[in-house]
């Protein structure tokens, strides 16, 4: 996960949801403690090429675990996520950089993502969710957002991996998408709290406006209808 705060609820029942036992991957031997290491060693630009060998072993150790979260939730939820079975090794290694987490920690090497129109419909998902995947992690940013981004991310922990599914409404992930190409055009800084101080408070500000239209303070049709033509106008800026 690119970000951090929210209010996380950990549930861990005996059972995964699909009924199998965690899988062992057989090409990769790595305990934590080796992943670990080889975690610090990305994050100090010391890696050699058997290094990213076996960083790639390990983002791929995710793929099966990947393909079970995306394949429940089209056939149990009749939903067809759009996501990314791993991580980049540029956002990895990122991502290492810029926070203190430890390689095994990373809950996002495989993620998917859901959009769904309003936070009811948010919430009923996330229920869904959390009754499809038993043991679970859930982190909500909608109140307490990270750098202005909000969506509660369901963390499915299937054989033995971790699989982060993002769940967002229309107006969240509008705005998400709005931060990305800011940070693309202007400053990678931007996703993560920093960049030009114009531009970071227009996306601060574009954030509570989201916030606000969703928790319905803006109760009169017409201030909805016009925070959504606000933000639709800063993302065709």
């Amino acid at each position: 996960m690119r970000r951090r705060s929210g209010v996380i609820q950990r549930e861990n029942p005996s059972s995964l949801a699909s009924g199998a036992a965690p899988a062992q991957d057989a090409s990769l031997v790595a305990s934590k403690s080796l992943v670990d290491r080889l975690g610090e060693r990305l994050r100090r630009a010391a890696a050699t090429e058997a290094d990213l060998r076996t960083l790639d072993e390990y983002r791929s150790s995710f793929d099966e675990a990947y393909r079970s979260v995306i394949t429940t939730i089209r056939e149990k939820l009749h939903k067809r996520p759009s996501g990314r079975p791993r991580k980049t090794t540029d956002s990895i290694v990122a991502k290492l950089k810029r926070e203190t987490i430890r390689l095994s920690q990373m809950q996002d090497i495989a993620g998917c993502r859901l959009i769904v129109a309003d936070v009811r419909e948010q919430d009923r998902l996330v229920d869904d969710l959390k009754r499809l995947f038993p043991e679970h992690t859930v982190i909500d940013r909608r109140r307490h957002p990270s750098h202005g981004y909000r969506a509660v991310h369901v963390i499915a922990e299937v054989q033995g991996k971790p699989v982060e599914i993002q769940v967002r409404t229309r107006l969240q992930d509008l705005w998400a998408q709005l931060c990305e190409v800011r940070s693309d055009e202007i400053d990678k800084d931007l996703k993560y709290g920093g960049g030009p101080t114009e531009e970071r408070r227009d996306l601060d500000t574009l954030s509570q406006l989201v916030y606000h239209v969703e928790i319905g303070k803006l109760k009169h049709s017409r201030l909805k209808t016009a925070g959504r033509e606000l933000l639709m106008l800063f993302t065709k800026r």
